[in-house]
This record gives structure tokens, C-alpha cells and sequence, in this order.
């Protein structure tokens, strides 16, 4: 059963491919467009087809068009309703619902040779479901769990509360929009001065700088009902901080407006899971997805204190990661089984030949060391900076070590110079990856967390060690390494702890600001030419600085 997986209705377009229940491949089409998000530099973004992902997926699975049984689509038009009866005013809205209407027929042009007679479409909210649910590991609940969805928006909510048994999914709660905790924080993140849609996480940051004093007032505006859903009414922004224009001073008053609106995010999802839970009949485990998901603040403080004794994420949360999940829907649909996702590095990948041609077309003096784990462990103990770029690329937006930015934490102006390299904001925190036998020792929260999507306690000891992934309210995003998953990973980390006595380093995603994460040799030797990094390790080989 070989089922191909679409998203391209808001924004990041991706495809995924599923063959006999098995996730086989999945990418975002930024990774090939170059365009950030797959936007176009209009105002309606969403026409961006994931044409090159899904004819790459196909490639992977060594099959055409033809040969698929079923395109899953994540959106379904059928559901949607007028702008006017949701409360919302998205002059768009008609367009989007009209394009999805033709998917079929769009798709058939893309990929010639099939047949639009296949093309399914899966509701917004329940591909997001089946993206955490049914991709999860078994030891997450893969296929028994319940599912917490929070987004912007799908075709007519902005949440679905759901359980899943034996892979078969049973809606509970739907939230009817226009009430969206998702359009609540893209609205503040418009509000200071960031981009909608895109720059959420740069507000969960910021709100570590802040205190919550407007929280008072936000009660006022959002709560949960206590039924399974919420209310989220408008918000006077400017009442309580002044708007912020892009590239203005971020000021006092900004940050405490974002620790508000976080500490409230938290409040209500703590509510909407202690709902679920006992409206599921009490499952162990929790599996979560949508935008609202990629919150790992929120998602560290219901690992806490929710009822659930384990929660999991979905690396690609987002709308990217409903491609994979419409596509399991449908796979369980038509054969009644899925296997967990393997892992997160589902992308492009590049064999050793491949990227020695690219190497030598570039003419650039190269080494095949014997171990590149040690000689980036080396280039790091001396407090340089590597590019990273080994086997196949991450879906979703955290770069897990195929596609990195790699520094020493013990110097405390690694951060600083990072947010130089990539021409990112001086507040943004940067992240550590540490090998998993080693987490427990240096940060206290949910552990293993392979994908980067929980804040954990830096444990004190260790603050004044690793000080550049130490964010300012002493905790760090840390993304922990298994030796079985991820080798050449974990023995870089042995190697640079060899050097150094110190069991982690700095990890932040391989691109520069407003451009998607590296993806291909070529891009890898462009960013290394225009970048002040010392090391280029690219599969076995090194381009170093100096040499260069």
C-alpha cells in the first residue's frame, strides 16, 4: 500500500511518502524552493505546491506516480464554512478553499501519470493527530493514546481533542473558531514587530526576559471552558505595550507582554489535557501536534504537571508534519496498520561520491581525515565553529545533527557570536545536544528528548560549565543523542567530552536568517564561503577554514 502524503494549504508545503505502513521519506518544499516556509512573495503564500518534495519522495521510494494507491491531502474543503459564520476576516480564505477543491487536478499536472481519482482529502486537525499519534514509538503510544491538536486554524476549529485505539481515532472535542490560541500568539507576535505565521518561537524566547504582570487581564480574555474547549476573545494589544515595528528596540514592557501570554498559553493547555485525559478513560501517554505543539516551554510544564505520564511531540508539529500524518491516516484507513516514524531524518542525503564531486567542482582544498568525528571534536575543543552536514536531512524546524551549527558551550560568548554568523537576533538562546547516558547528569526535565522540543533545568552544577546554552532563566532546549540512532553523533560528543571533560556542545540550525536549513553540498560550501566557520564537516571529509 503506497500512499504519498500532500500539505499545501497555509503554509510550509511538504510531502511524505508511506509504503505497507512504513514512513519511508518526507520534506519540506523550502528545503528545495529556497523560499523559507515555501512563501511566495505574495500575499496569498499557500500556492506553493510541494512539486520537487513529493516527485523527491516518489524517487526515494523508487516509484511513479502511477504506482501510488492513494494522495492524502490535509486539508478537506468539504468542511469548511463562510468567513462571516467563523468570525474570521481572511480575504484569502475563499482562494484557499477553492485551490484545495482542485488539488486533485493540480496534483495530476504536478505528478504526471496519476490519477486524480486517488486523491483523498484528510481533515486538517486529524492529519495533525495522525502525525503524532500513529507516528509515535510504541514506548509513546503509538496508536493508543490521546491526541491534543492546537494550531491557528484547520477548516472550521483551531483544536481537536481526540483517542486513539489500536490506530483507529475518535474525535472528542473540536474547538469552532474564530477562538484559536494559535491566532492568539500569532497575533502578539505580529504585534512585536515579528513575522506572523513564522516567528513564534522568537516570542517564546523573549518571554524569559519578562515578568507576567498582564496576566490578570488575559484571564479576563482567554480561559478554558472546562468541556474540552476554550475562549479566546480580542485583545487590545496596544492598551498593554506600545506595537513594535521591525527592527525597533525590544523594550521591558515587550518581554512582559510575552511572559503573559505564555504563562496563560500554559494555563489553558494544562486545563484542555486534564480535560482529555479523563475524557480518553485515562491513557498513560499523550501525543501532540499543531503549530502551538513546537512550544517546548509549554510542553516541558505539562510534562510536569499534566495528568499524562508521558507526553511526545512531533518533530515536524507544524503544517509540514501533517503531509506525513494525512498520509498515515489513509495508510491505517486502506491496510489497518503504521510502524512509529523510524526518526526525524527523513530528508535528502548524499552519498560520499556525491559530495567529493561536489567538493572538487568547487575547488576547494578538502581532507578525508580518518575520523571526522575527531577532528571536528578538535576544531570545537579549540573553541572554533563547525558546519555540520552528515547523512539525511531533519523534517521539521530543529536542526538534530545532520544539519548543524556546531560551538564549544563553556565559552560565554559562543551565543553571541552564533546570532552574528546567522544575522539573527542578540536574545535568541542557542541549544545543546548531549549524548543520552550523559543528559541525566547536566539537565533535569523529560528525558531522552531525541527531537528538541522540551525545556529542561540546566542542574547548577553545571551552569557556570556550559554557559552559552544557558538561557536566562536557567534552563536549555537540550536534544539528547543515542548511540544506537544517531553514531557518528554520539561519538562526536564522546570525542569532544574527551578533550574538553565536558559532555555537551552547542547545536543551532545550519542556514542563515530568512533562509531555510541547508539542504544539499552545494548549499553547505555557499554558506561555509559567506560564514565566518572554521570547519566544514561535510560526510567524511573536512574543508578548513584556514586552508580555504
Amino acid at each position: 500500500m503506497r500512499v504519498l502524503g500532500i500539505n499545501a494549504v497555509f503554509h510550509d508545503p511538504a510531502a511524505a511518502l508511506v509504503v505497507d505502513g512504513r514512513v519511508v521519506a518526507a520534506a519540506e518544499e523550502e528545503r528545495f524552493s529556497r523560499r523559507k516556509h515555501g512563501k511566495r512573495p505574495v500575499p496569498f503564500a499557500a500556492w506553493e505546491l510541494p512539486e520537487q518534495a513529493a516527485a523527491w519522495c516518489l524517487r526515494a521510494g523508487g516509484l511513479d506516480p502511477s504506482d501510488l494507491d492513494a494522495v492524502a491531502y490535509s486539508f478537506d474543503p468539504g468542511l469548511c464554512r463562510p468567513m462571516e459564520e467563523l468570525g474570521l476576516r481572511d480575504p484569502w480564505d475563499w482562494l484557499r478553499v477553492d485551490y484545495a477543491r482542485r488539488a486533485p487536478q493540480f496534483l495530476a499536472t504536478a505528478l504526471p501519470g496519476l490519477d486524480p481519482a486517488v486523491v483523498r482529502f484528510v481533515p486538517h486537525h486529524v492529519a495533525h493527530a495522525a502525525s503524532a499519534a500513529l507516528a509515535a514509538p510504541a514506548g509513546s503510544g503509538h496508536g493508543d493514546c490521546a491526541a491534543l491538536v492546537l494550531d491557528g486554524r484547520g477548516e472550521a476549529t483551531s483544536h481537536l481533542a481526540a483517542r486513539y485505539t489500536e490506530g483507529a481515532v475518535q474525535p472528542l472535542y473540536a474547538q469552532r473558531l474564530p477562538h484559536s490560541l494559535g491566532l492568539l500568539y500569532e497575533d502578539l507576535t505580529a504585534h512585536l514587530g515579528f513575522l506572523r505565521s513564522s516567528d513564534e518561537y522568537k516570542v517564546m524566547a523573549l518571554a524569559s526576559y519578562g515578568e507576567p504582570r498582564f496576566l490578570p487581564h488575559l484571564r479576563e480574555r482567554v480561559a478554558a471552558t472546562h468541556d474540552g474547549g476554550f475562549t479566546v476573545h480580542p485583545v487590545d494589544w496596544g492598551t498593554l505595550a506600545k506595537a513594535r515595528s521591525p527592527g525597533e528596540e525590544i523594550t521591558a514592557e515587550h518581554a512582559d507582554l510575552a511572559a503573559s501570554v505564555q504563562a496563560r498559553l500554559e494555563e489553558v493547555i494544562l486545563d484542555l489535557a486534564g480535560w482529555l485525559h479523563a475524557a480518553a478513560g485515562g491513557p498513560r501517554c499523550l501525543a501532540m501536534a499543531g503549530g502551538v505543539a513546537l512550544n517546548c516551554v509549554a510542553n516541558a510544564r505539562l510534562a510536569a504537571e499534566g495528568p499524562f505520564e508521558r507526553v511526545w511531540v512531533q518533530p515536524a508539529a507544524g503544517d509540514a508534519g501533517t503531509a506525513l500524518g494525512a498520509a498515515l491516516h489513509v495508510a491505517h484507513d486502506l491496510a489497518g496498520r503504521t510502524e512509529p516514524m523510524p526518526g526525524a531524518d527523513l530528508g535528502r542525503g548524499f552519498t560520499d561520491d556525491e559530495i567529493e564531486a561536489e567538493l572538487r567542482r568547487a575547488r576547494v582544498p578538502y581532507q578525508r581525515p580518518g575520523s571526522i568525528a575527531a577532528a571536528a571534536a578538535q576544531v570545537l575543543a579549540d573553541d572554533g565553529i563547525v558546519a555540520w552536514f552528515q547523512g539525511r536531512s531533519e523534517y521539521g524546524p530543529r536542526a538534530l545533527g545532520h544539519r548543524s551549527l556546531l560551538a564549544h558551550p563553556g565559552n560565554p560568548g559562543t551565543t553571541a557570536r552564533l546570532n552574528d554568523v546567522k544575522g539573527r537576533e542578540q536574545f535568541r538562546p542557542v541549544a545543546p545536544m548531549v549524548r543520552a547516558e550523559r543528559a541525566a547528569d547536566v539537565f533535569d526535565g523529560v528525558l531522552p528528548s531525541p527531537y528538541m522540543l522540551f525545556v529542561h533545568k540546566v542542574r547548577p552544577q553545571w551552569r557556570d560549565r556550559i554557559p552559552a546554552v544557558v538561557h536566562v532563566d536557567g534552563t536549555a532546549r537540550a536534544q539528547t543523542v543515542s548511540a544506537g540512532s544517531e553514531p557518528l553523533v554520539a561519538a562526536l560528543l564522546a570525542e569532544f567530552e574527551r578533550r574538553t571533560g565536558l559532555p555537551v556542545l552547542v547545536n543551532t540550525s545550519l542556514n542563515t536568517a530568512g533562509r531555510p536549513m541547508v539542504d544539499t553540498p552545494r548549499e553547505a560550501l555557499e554558506l561555509f564561503g559567506s560564514a565566518p566557520v572554521d570547519l566544514l564537516a561535510i560526510g567524511p571529509f573536512a574543508v578548513y577554514r584556514r586552508a580555504a
